[in-house]
């Protein structure tokens, strides 16, 4: 007969092999010993979610899930004959992503993220759909299918993003009603269009009905919405946000009963503001004040993170080749926040809201799991999915595939008068150096808001010059889908004293977003982009630079892996460092430039924006002689 011996506070318990019934001791169950007969059976040391206690277990892993998890009671680990050294945690999960923005198609975007942890994630397609619709939504799900790693999507509720861009494709609430009936469909992508929610839009409450009639969530975007405004746009069920950006705005939404999404991606980090030290400190003082418990002491209270979730949103090659959501649960331990809680908030948070089967070691759930070294480091050297190695001593062990080619590109070559900003009132004299005032853009590093700027610009030839000294340089939108249609304008922030820079990937019409120091420069780069139907250009004549990153998927991904992709990446950062460039991202900041749901100014293909009035504004103030 075999037998299980169990030491439990110093006691040899024997369990025989033979029957069924598990054994109770006191608050603990010893299931029963019975030889497993799984794929696979590892024993070692496991973090448990709900406890939030590592201990050592025996794991019955059979067809891809946890078929049993077995704790093994012991005062003496050092005797137990384990598998691994180290602790087994769950896969990690990114609740919030556009896998577009890495340039990566799904299926090379999880050959680069398997190897920091990241098993499953929530995608939100809206980029590719905003240029092909559901036949871009449907190549990102087949060409996930058969890499080892958990895609689930969420129905993009906002394409269009706004009236006031030309896109390539136009998502209604019947489309949304189809894709939210799908089994890979797990929510509402992220609302945008809250003006839409507030008039109570006749097809965004469509939208917003379908998901709640399939109890599936929303996903919010609401950027410093407040109020009674924020107050009717959450009761629609929009359950997340991750716009925002200081302590305030995110408590604000989370007494409302929104998930906060703590966003550190390539360009918009908030981590440090919605972690902030003193701000948590402060809220936990208010907190108890109101009489709700926060934890025996003030450190334990601080060690609990204040919000839900970590997510990237958008992380481009060059960085996910360094990390994804490992790198977040670190930065977020070493703000204070307890390394078994960092963990929950790519685990078992995610997976709960959204309804994932995975997400904790545990009987009945997807075996995605990996063995780190400690809770503090978090080096990951094995990665299990589905309880198949992916990734062994650090190698992944996929390969990743070759994808398929769609797109929809449709341009003529343009010329560099097409970006000179032309004043076209009579009463100016084109023989003379004038002035104008003009509304201007002003980018910031790491956020996707924008300032509003007033300037004073010269005009010669009727032709509105930009001011590089000071750090004012051209912007212009072009039309990708046959309309041709050109809106210039001006902006601060990247400090480009030369050249130009332009990509197709600009949320989230994904229209050509170009800026240089010169109408020929910006001419040229977009031309290249056309060349080759989608990319990332850096062009300057001057110096003899013309360099692409090509995308010939929808304009947004390589056909290549993320090394890649990365290493063209690390090429054209540097070429705008050359340039003057001094932001961190420049190309992701780029991409957010005509994305006209995020304050203040933006700009598409139709118009300069104001997005705090809802409505376009012209270029031009007033005339200065």
């Amino acid at each position: 007969m075999d037998e299980k011996i169990i030491d439990y506070e110093g006691n040899q318990i024997v369990i025989s092999a033979e029957g069924d019934a598990d054994i109770e001791i006191g608050d603990i169950i010893i299931k029963d010993a019975e030889e497993p007969e799984g794929d696979l059976v590892i024993t070692a040391r496991i973090l448990e979610m709900d406890l939030r206690e590592v201990y050592p277990a025996e794991i019955v892993i059979e067809n891809g899930l946890f078929k049993e998890v077995i704790p093994i009671i012991t005062d003496d680990e050092d005797s137990l004959d384990m598998d691994f050294d180290g602790v087994l945690i769950p896969g990690f999960i990114d609740s919030h992503i556009h896998i577009e923005s890495s340039k990566l198609t799904p299926s090379n975007f999880a050959k680069a993220a398997l190897a920091h942890g990241t098993t499953s994630v929530v995608a939100d397609p809206h980029e590719i759909a905003n240029v092909l619709g559901i036949e871009g939504i449907n190549f990102m799900i087949e060409d996930g299918k058969d890499a080892p790693f958990d895609f689930y999507y969420a129905a993009p509720s906002c394409v269009p993003a706004t009236p006031f861009e030309s896109s390539g494709a136009i998502l209604d609430s019947e489309d949304i009603a189809e894709l939210l009936s799908r089994e890979e469909v797990v929510a509402l992508g992220e609302m945008m269009n809250f003006p839409g929610v507030l008039a109570e839009d006749e097809e965004v409450i469509k939208k917003l009905k379908a998901a709640n009639d399939l109890s599936k969530p929303i996903d919010g975007h609401a950027p410093l919405l407040s109020e009674e405004d924020l107050k009717k746009y959450v009761s629609w069920n929009i359950s997340t946000d991750h716009e925002c950006s200081n302590f305030e705005e995110a408590v604000e939404k989370k007494n409302l009963g929104m998930k906060i999404m703590v966003r550190e991606g390539s360009s918009a980090k908030d981590m440090d503001c919605l972690f902030n030290l003193d701000d948590r400190l402060n809220y936990i003082i208010e907190e108890e004040m109101k009489g709700r418990y926060m934890g025996e002491n003030t450190d334990d209270a601080l060690s609990i993170p204040p919000f839900d979730f970590l997510v990237c949103d958008d992380i481009d090659a060059r960085d996910l080749s360094k990390g994804h959501l490992n790198t977040l649960v670190k930065k977020a331990i070493s703000m204070g926040i307890n390394p078994k809680e960092a963990i929950r908030l790519v685990t078992i948070n995610p997976a709960e809201h959204y309804g994932l089967n995975c997400g904790a070691i545990e009987d009945g759930k997807i075996a995605n799991f990996m063995l780190v070294d400690d809770l503090k480091n978090l080096n990951i050297s094995k990665v299990w999915v589905h309880g198949e190695l992916v990734v062994d001593n650090g190698e992944v062990l996929y390969g990743g595939k070759k994808p398929e080619i769609i797109n929809n590109f449709d341009l003529d070559e343009v010329k560099a008068e097409d970006f000179d900003p032309i004043m076209e009132m009579d009463y100016v004299n084109s023989l003379m150096d004038e002035t104008t005032n003009v509304f201007v853009m002003e980018a910031y590093d790491g956020e996707l808001l924008t300032g509003k700027l007033e300037k004073t610009l010269l005009v010669r030839n009727k032709v509105i010059q930009p001011d590089i000294k000071n750090d004012i340089i051209k912007i212009a939108v072009v039309n990708r889908y046959g309309g041709n249609n050109i809106t210039n304008g001006f902006i601060k922030g990247f400090n480009i004293k030369k050249g130009a820079i332009a990509t197709t990937v600009s949320h989230d019409s994904h229209n050509i977003v170009t800026i240089g120091a010169n109408s020929e420069d910006m001419a040229n780069a977009v031309n290249l982009i056309r060349q080759h139907k989608g990319g990332l250009a850096v062009v300057c004549a001057e110096d003899g630079i013309e360099e692409i990153l090509d995308l010939p998927i929808a304009g947004l991904m390589s056909d290549k892996d993320a090394d890649y992709v990365a290493s063209k990446l690390v090429k054209l950062f540097n070429l705008t460092r050359d340039l003057g460039c001094t932001l961190s991202s420049p190309f992701m900041t780029l991409s957010f430039m005509a994305l006209l749901v995020i304050p203040n100014y933006k700009i598409s293909d139709l118009g300069l924006f104001d997005v705090e009035k809802f409505e376009f504004i012209d270029l031009v103030r007033q005339y200065l002689n």
